[in-house]
Protein backbone atom coordinates (compact mmCIF):
# COMPACT_ATOMS: atom_id res chain seq x y z
CA UNK A 1 0.00 0.00 0.00
CA UNK A 2 1.30 3.48 -1.29
CA UNK A 3 1.92 6.21 1.55
CA UNK A 4 -0.93 8.28 -0.66
CA UNK A 5 -3.41 5.64 0.18
CA UNK A 6 -2.82 4.55 3.55
CA UNK A 7 -2.76 8.37 4.59
CA UNK A 8 -6.08 8.73 2.77
CA UNK A 9 -7.64 5.91 4.60
CA UNK A 10 -6.36 7.19 7.99
CA UNK A 11 -7.96 10.47 7.38
CA UNK A 12 -10.98 9.07 6.19
CA UNK A 13 -11.34 7.29 9.39
CA UNK A 14 -10.34 10.11 11.55
CA UNK A 15 -13.17 12.21 10.21
CA UNK A 16 -15.44 9.33 10.41
CA UNK A 17 -14.60 9.02 14.08
CA UNK A 18 -15.19 12.78 14.40
CA UNK A 19 -18.45 12.98 12.75
CA UNK A 20 -19.99 9.63 15.12
CA UNK A 21 -18.20 12.08 17.86
CA UNK A 22 -20.13 14.98 17.04
CA UNK A 23 -23.19 13.15 15.89
CA UNK A 24 -22.87 11.68 19.71
CA UNK A 25 -22.65 14.83 21.47
CA UNK A 26 -24.96 16.52 19.23
CA UNK A 27 -27.96 14.19 20.47
CA UNK A 28 -26.21 14.02 24.50
CA UNK A 29 -27.37 17.89 24.43
CA UNK A 30 -30.50 16.83 22.58
CA UNK A 31 -31.57 14.29 24.70
CA UNK A 32 -30.31 16.71 28.21
CA UNK A 33 -32.18 19.67 26.46
CA UNK A 34 -35.29 17.48 26.20
CA UNK A 35 -34.82 16.09 29.95
CA UNK A 36 -33.94 19.87 31.15
CA UNK A 37 -37.55 20.53 29.47
CA UNK A 38 -39.10 18.13 31.28
CA UNK A 39 -37.67 18.66 34.08
CA UNK A 40 -39.21 22.60 33.60
CA UNK A 41 -42.11 21.17 32.47
CA UNK A 42 -42.68 19.13 35.70
CA UNK A 43 -41.57 21.63 38.06
CA UNK A 44 -43.89 23.50 36.58
CA UNK A 45 -46.45 21.27 36.87
CA UNK A 46 -45.51 20.38 40.39
CA UNK A 47 -45.84 23.94 41.31
CA UNK A 48 -49.61 24.45 40.27
CA UNK A 49 -50.34 21.51 41.63
CA UNK A 50 -49.28 22.81 45.20
CA UNK A 51 -50.53 26.10 44.66
CA UNK A 52 -54.17 25.00 43.85
CA UNK A 53 -53.80 22.01 46.64
CA UNK A 54 -52.72 25.40 49.07
CA UNK A 55 -55.79 27.29 47.85
CA UNK A 56 -58.19 24.44 48.64
CA UNK A 57 -56.61 23.40 51.73
CA UNK A 58 -57.50 27.20 52.40
CA UNK A 59 -60.72 27.13 51.57
CA UNK A 60 -61.51 24.24 53.73
CA UNK A 61 -59.94 25.61 56.10
CA UNK A 62 -61.32 29.18 56.24
CA UNK A 63 -64.47 28.49 54.75
CA UNK A 64 -66.29 30.58 57.22
CA UNK A 65 -64.35 33.34 56.67
CA UNK A 66 -64.69 33.42 52.94
CA UNK A 67 -68.76 33.19 53.21
CA UNK A 68 -68.23 36.07 55.17
CA UNK A 69 -66.51 38.15 52.47
CA UNK A 70 -68.76 36.59 49.37
CA UNK A 71 -71.65 39.69 49.81
CA UNK A 72 -69.01 42.29 49.51
CA UNK A 73 -66.87 40.66 46.99
CA UNK A 74 -70.03 39.53 44.87
CA UNK A 75 -71.09 43.30 45.41
CA UNK A 76 -67.77 44.98 43.79
CA UNK A 77 -67.55 42.43 41.34
CA UNK A 78 -71.80 42.71 40.23
CA UNK A 79 -71.63 46.80 40.85
CA UNK A 80 -67.75 47.58 40.10
CA UNK A 81 -66.26 45.55 38.13
CA UNK A 82 -69.16 44.62 35.56
CA UNK A 83 -69.80 48.05 34.61
CA UNK A 84 -66.51 49.01 33.39
CA UNK A 85 -67.55 47.26 30.33
CA UNK A 86 -69.91 50.94 29.90
CA UNK A 87 -67.18 53.03 29.40
CA UNK A 88 -66.22 51.45 26.27
CA UNK A 89 -69.36 54.34 24.69
CA UNK A 90 -66.92 56.75 25.57
CA UNK A 91 -65.28 56.59 22.46
CA UNK A 92 -68.66 55.75 20.50
CA UNK A 93 -71.56 57.88 19.02
CA UNK A 94 -73.84 55.41 21.28
CA UNK A 95 -77.34 55.01 20.90
CA UNK A 96 -79.36 52.75 22.71
CA UNK A 97 -81.55 51.12 19.64
CA UNK A 98 -78.06 50.44 18.13
CA UNK A 99 -76.59 48.98 21.16
CA UNK A 100 -72.56 48.62 21.92
CA UNK A 101 -71.73 46.44 19.17
CA UNK A 102 -73.70 48.21 16.62
CA UNK A 103 -72.46 52.28 17.85
CA UNK A 104 -70.35 53.79 15.44
CA UNK A 105 -66.91 54.82 17.05
CA UNK A 106 -65.11 57.86 17.36
CA UNK A 107 -62.17 57.65 19.53
CA UNK A 108 -61.24 60.27 21.51
CA UNK A 109 -63.72 62.39 19.73
CA UNK A 110 -65.99 63.34 23.08
CA UNK A 111 -62.11 64.05 25.21
CA UNK A 112 -61.39 66.13 22.72
CA UNK A 113 -65.11 68.21 22.52
CA UNK A 114 -64.94 68.29 26.50
CA UNK A 115 -61.26 69.94 26.67
CA UNK A 116 -61.88 72.55 24.36
CA UNK A 117 -65.69 73.06 26.32
CA UNK A 118 -66.01 76.72 27.52
CA UNK A 119 -67.42 75.09 31.03
CA UNK A 120 -63.51 72.88 31.34
CA UNK A 121 -61.89 75.59 33.60
CA UNK A 122 -65.28 76.22 35.55
CA UNK A 123 -65.26 72.83 36.04
CA UNK A 124 -61.95 71.74 37.14
CA UNK A 125 -61.79 74.82 38.97
CA UNK A 126 -64.86 74.02 41.13
CA UNK A 127 -64.45 70.26 41.58
CA UNK A 128 -60.52 71.03 42.63
CA UNK A 129 -61.34 73.95 45.22
CA UNK A 130 -64.35 71.94 46.66
CA UNK A 131 -61.84 68.60 47.11
CA UNK A 132 -58.90 70.57 48.56
CA UNK A 133 -60.88 72.37 51.07
CA UNK A 134 -62.19 69.10 52.18
CA UNK A 135 -58.19 67.82 51.96
CA UNK A 136 -57.27 70.18 54.30
CA UNK A 137 -60.24 71.25 56.72
CA UNK A 138 -62.30 67.61 56.62
CA UNK A 139 -58.95 65.08 56.62
CA UNK A 140 -57.10 66.32 59.93
CA UNK A 141 -60.64 66.42 61.62
CA UNK A 142 -61.26 62.26 62.62
CA UNK A 143 -57.60 62.39 63.87
CA UNK A 144 -57.43 65.37 66.38
CA UNK A 145 -60.90 64.27 67.32
CA UNK A 146 -59.66 60.82 67.69
CA UNK A 147 -56.56 61.66 69.96
CA UNK A 148 -59.44 64.20 71.93
CA UNK A 149 -61.44 60.59 72.99
CA UNK A 150 -58.62 58.61 73.51
CA UNK A 151 -57.63 61.00 75.96
CA UNK A 152 -60.76 60.99 77.99
CA UNK A 153 -60.91 58.36 81.29
CA UNK A 154 -64.23 58.41 81.71
CA UNK A 155 -65.34 55.58 79.51
CA UNK A 156 -68.63 56.50 80.29
CA UNK A 157 -68.16 60.08 78.64
CA UNK A 158 -66.32 58.76 75.85
CA UNK A 159 -68.76 56.20 74.59
CA UNK A 160 -71.56 59.09 74.84
CA UNK A 161 -69.72 60.93 72.77
CA UNK A 162 -68.40 58.33 70.17
CA UNK A 163 -72.31 58.03 70.00
CA UNK A 164 -73.10 61.74 69.13
CA UNK A 165 -71.21 62.17 66.66
CA UNK A 166 -71.31 58.93 64.65
CA UNK A 167 -74.97 59.41 64.25
CA UNK A 168 -74.89 62.28 61.33
CA UNK A 169 -73.55 59.81 59.64
CA UNK A 170 -76.27 57.54 59.11
CA UNK A 171 -78.34 61.00 57.95
CA UNK A 172 -79.14 61.33 54.40
CA UNK A 173 -78.07 64.29 52.60
CA UNK A 174 -81.93 65.16 52.12
CA UNK A 175 -81.61 65.71 55.42
CA UNK A 176 -78.68 67.66 55.89
CA UNK A 177 -79.70 69.54 53.17
CA UNK A 178 -83.20 70.38 54.99
CA UNK A 179 -81.41 70.96 58.43
CA UNK A 180 -79.20 73.37 56.54
CA UNK A 181 -81.86 75.18 55.08
CA UNK A 182 -84.01 75.94 58.43
CA UNK A 183 -80.55 76.95 60.24
CA UNK A 184 -79.48 79.40 57.71
CA UNK A 185 -82.11 80.32 55.26
CA UNK A 186 -82.89 83.75 54.67
CA UNK A 187 -86.63 84.08 55.06
CA UNK A 188 -87.64 81.77 58.22
CA UNK A 189 -83.84 80.93 59.23
CA UNK A 190 -83.06 80.24 62.71
CA UNK A 191 -79.77 81.96 62.78
CA UNK A 192 -80.99 84.83 60.91
CA UNK A 193 -84.19 85.13 63.02
CA UNK A 194 -81.58 85.31 66.00
CA UNK A 195 -79.77 87.86 64.42
CA UNK A 196 -83.01 89.86 63.82
CA UNK A 197 -83.52 89.76 67.40
CA UNK A 198 -80.70 90.89 67.84
CA UNK A 199 -80.77 93.65 65.82
CA UNK A 200 -78.10 92.69 63.13
CA UNK A 201 -78.89 92.38 59.79
CA UNK A 202 -80.31 89.14 57.87
CA UNK A 203 -76.88 87.55 55.90
CA UNK A 204 -77.94 85.36 52.81
CA UNK A 205 -76.11 82.39 53.62
CA UNK A 206 -77.24 79.95 50.91
CA UNK A 207 -77.25 81.85 47.91
CA UNK A 208 -73.90 83.60 48.04
CA UNK A 209 -71.31 82.29 46.29
CA UNK A 210 -68.78 83.19 47.65
CA UNK A 211 -69.27 81.03 51.04
CA UNK A 212 -70.56 78.31 49.36
CA UNK A 213 -67.84 76.43 49.21
CA UNK A 214 -67.05 76.74 52.92
CA UNK A 215 -70.69 75.87 53.29
CA UNK A 216 -70.96 72.79 51.75
CA UNK A 217 -67.15 71.53 53.29
CA UNK A 218 -68.49 72.32 56.67
CA UNK A 219 -71.66 69.80 56.19
CA UNK A 220 -69.27 67.40 55.42
CA UNK A 221 -67.12 67.72 58.52
CA UNK A 222 -70.17 68.02 60.62
CA UNK A 223 -71.66 64.75 58.77
CA UNK A 224 -69.08 62.47 58.18
CA UNK A 225 -65.50 64.01 60.78
CA UNK A 226 -67.07 61.22 63.80
CA UNK A 227 -67.13 58.52 61.98
CA UNK A 228 -64.11 59.06 60.21
CA UNK A 229 -62.77 58.56 63.72
CA UNK A 230 -63.02 55.08 64.09
CA UNK A 231 -60.65 53.64 61.98
CA UNK A 232 -57.89 56.19 63.63
CA UNK A 233 -59.16 54.98 67.19
CA UNK A 234 -58.71 51.17 66.03
CA UNK A 235 -54.92 52.45 64.69
CA UNK A 236 -54.29 53.93 68.20
CA UNK A 237 -55.76 50.79 70.19
CA UNK A 238 -52.80 48.90 68.59
CA UNK A 239 -50.13 50.51 70.08
CA UNK A 240 -48.33 49.21 73.25
CA UNK A 241 -49.46 50.49 76.20
CA UNK A 242 -46.35 49.89 77.85
CA UNK A 243 -44.56 52.79 75.55
CA UNK A 244 -46.80 55.09 77.69
CA UNK A 245 -46.00 54.08 80.58
CA UNK A 246 -42.37 54.40 80.08
CA UNK A 247 -42.67 58.22 78.63
CA UNK A 248 -44.93 59.24 81.75
CA UNK A 249 -41.82 57.80 83.39
CA UNK A 250 -39.24 59.77 81.55
CA UNK A 251 -41.92 62.97 82.41
CA UNK A 252 -43.71 63.03 79.12
CA UNK A 253 -46.94 64.98 79.25
CA UNK A 254 -49.79 64.04 77.38
CA UNK A 255 -49.07 66.22 74.15
CA UNK A 256 -45.36 64.88 74.07
CA UNK A 257 -46.81 61.01 74.01
CA UNK A 258 -49.67 62.26 71.55
CA UNK A 259 -46.40 63.84 69.57
CA UNK A 260 -43.65 61.36 69.58
CA UNK A 261 -46.06 58.01 70.18
CA UNK A 262 -49.85 58.34 69.27
CA UNK A 263 -48.80 60.13 65.86
CA UNK A 264 -45.86 57.79 64.59
CA UNK A 265 -47.86 55.21 65.69
CA UNK A 266 -50.69 55.72 63.33
CA UNK A 267 -48.72 57.50 60.33
CA UNK A 268 -49.38 54.11 58.42
CA UNK A 269 -52.98 54.24 58.49
CA UNK A 270 -53.11 58.41 57.52
CA UNK A 271 -50.54 57.63 54.91
CA UNK A 272 -53.12 55.22 53.05
CA UNK A 273 -55.95 56.87 53.97
CA UNK A 274 -54.50 59.97 52.77
CA UNK A 275 -53.48 58.03 49.27
CA UNK A 276 -57.21 56.53 49.13
CA UNK A 277 -58.45 60.18 49.56
CA UNK A 278 -56.67 61.89 46.94
CA UNK A 279 -58.24 59.06 44.80
CA UNK A 280 -61.54 60.47 44.82
CA UNK A 281 -60.15 64.36 44.55
CA UNK A 282 -62.31 64.76 41.06
CA UNK A 283 -65.31 62.96 43.28
CA UNK A 284 -67.54 65.48 45.57
CA UNK A 285 -70.37 63.96 46.14
CA UNK A 286 -73.40 64.45 43.35
CA UNK A 287 -76.18 64.52 45.94
CA UNK A 288 -75.18 66.97 48.31
CA UNK A 289 -73.84 69.28 45.76
CA UNK A 290 -76.89 68.98 44.04
CA UNK A 291 -79.47 69.46 46.55
CA UNK A 292 -77.48 72.54 47.36
CA UNK A 293 -77.27 73.79 43.79
CA UNK A 294 -79.55 76.96 43.29
CA UNK A 295 -79.20 79.26 40.19
CA UNK A 296 -77.99 82.21 42.50
CA UNK A 297 -74.19 80.08 43.28
CA UNK A 298 -74.42 78.07 39.88
CA UNK A 299 -70.37 79.70 38.84
CA UNK A 300 -69.24 78.09 42.01
CA UNK A 301 -71.35 74.92 42.55
CA UNK A 302 -70.95 73.62 39.13
CA UNK A 303 -69.13 70.55 39.31
CA UNK A 304 -67.91 67.25 37.16
CA UNK A 305 -70.68 65.03 39.13
CA UNK A 306 -73.50 67.56 38.48
CA UNK A 307 -72.72 68.73 35.02
CA UNK A 308 -72.74 64.34 34.04
CA UNK A 309 -75.96 64.42 35.03
CA UNK A 310 -77.38 67.66 33.24
CA UNK A 311 -75.64 66.23 30.00
CA UNK A 312 -76.04 62.26 30.68
CA UNK A 313 -79.31 62.45 31.94
CA UNK A 314 -81.32 65.22 31.32
CA UNK A 315 -80.04 65.74 27.73
CA UNK A 316 -79.12 62.13 26.51
CA UNK A 317 -75.75 62.79 25.89
CA UNK A 318 -75.14 59.57 26.77
CA UNK A 319 -71.04 59.27 25.39
CA UNK A 320 -70.20 62.32 25.86
CA UNK A 321 -71.10 62.04 29.86
CA UNK A 322 -69.24 58.81 30.19
CA UNK A 323 -66.22 60.78 28.32
CA UNK A 324 -66.38 63.23 31.62
CA UNK A 325 -66.48 60.56 34.21
CA UNK A 326 -63.86 58.39 32.43
CA UNK A 327 -61.47 61.56 32.65
CA UNK A 328 -62.44 62.03 36.50
CA UNK A 329 -61.62 58.35 36.87
CA UNK A 330 -57.94 58.31 35.26
CA UNK A 331 -57.02 61.61 37.12
CA UNK A 332 -57.75 59.83 40.25
CA UNK A 333 -56.01 56.94 39.04
CA UNK A 334 -52.94 58.90 38.55
CA UNK A 335 -53.28 60.43 41.53
CA UNK A 336 -53.23 57.23 43.69
CA UNK A 337 -49.98 56.08 41.59
CA UNK A 338 -48.17 58.91 41.68
CA UNK A 339 -48.86 59.42 46.26
CA UNK A 340 -48.11 55.74 46.68
CA UNK A 341 -44.79 55.82 44.78
CA UNK A 342 -44.23 59.09 46.68
CA UNK A 343 -45.12 57.05 50.41
CA UNK A 344 -42.88 54.44 49.21
CA UNK A 345 -39.86 56.79 48.91
CA UNK A 346 -40.43 58.41 52.14
CA UNK A 347 -40.25 54.66 53.93
CA UNK A 348 -43.91 54.01 53.99
CA UNK A 349 -46.04 50.98 53.49
CA UNK A 350 -48.47 52.58 51.27
CA UNK A 351 -51.67 50.82 49.45
CA UNK A 352 -49.80 48.01 47.62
Amino acid sequence: MSPIHSYDTTTENTAKTTTKTTVKIATDADAAITVADGNKQNAGSSGSQKYWKSLRSSLRRDQSLYLLALPGLLFFILFKYVPMWGVLIAFQNYFPFKGMLGSEWVGFAHFARFFAHSEFILLFRNTLAISLLNLLLFFPVPIIVAFCLNELRSMLYKRIVQTVIYMPHFLSWVIIAGLTFLLLGKGEGLVNAMLEAAGQPRIDFLTNPDSFWMLVTLQAVWKEGGWGTIVFLAAIAGIDPQIYEAARVDGAGRLRQIWHITLPGIRGVIVILLILRLGDIMDVGFEQIFLMYNGAVSEVAEVFDTYVYRVGIQQGQFSYSTAVGLFKSVIGLILVLLANKLAKRLGEDGVY
